[in-house]
């Protein structure tokens, strides 16, 4: 997402996330990202406890559905806010490891999952060499 977003030109904020975090200060930075248009990647999201998790789950859908709807203004936990449709969150997850939570319904739904593995650097090194002109890589 970091890539991604200096492609783009964005402001890309990337923040490790810990069992000690709560809705209060997640819904303090999702206040920052909505009103500046910056990207978000939650880096170990799963590593938030459950309760939290449904909290933000909340949070994040209230400033998409202001963005789906294009609201310029919208009520996000009792404050008004300038809203800049351009913010977005994203969230890594390391799944299987000791103390990490599975993500609620809720929260899964407002997510696109997307699978990540090791690139098979050997083929990649192949196929360059076969692009540049070599017969027998």
């Amino acid at each position: 997402c970091k890539d991604l977003a200096k492609a783009v030109a964005k402001q890309c904020v990337v923040f490790n996330c810990s069992d000690g975090l709560d809705y209060k200060a997640m819904g303090k930075f999702f206040k920052g990202l909505a009103q500046a248009g910056a990207w978000a990647c939650f880096d170990e999201f799963n590593r938030i406890e459950l309760e939290v998790l449904s909290v933000i789950a909340q949070q994040i859908q209230t400033i998409q559905q202001a963005i789906n709807m294009h609201l310029e203004r919208f009520l996000f936990e009792g404050t008004e806010l300038q809203l800049n449709p351009t913010c977005t969150m994203f969230i890594t997850m390391n799944p299987g490891y000791a103390g990490r939570q599975e993500l609620p319904d809720n929260l899964k739904v407002l997510f696109r999952t997307v699978a990540m593995m090791v690139p098979d650097y050997a083929l990649i090194g192949e196929i360059m060499l076969y692009s540049c002109g070599f017969i027998d890589a």
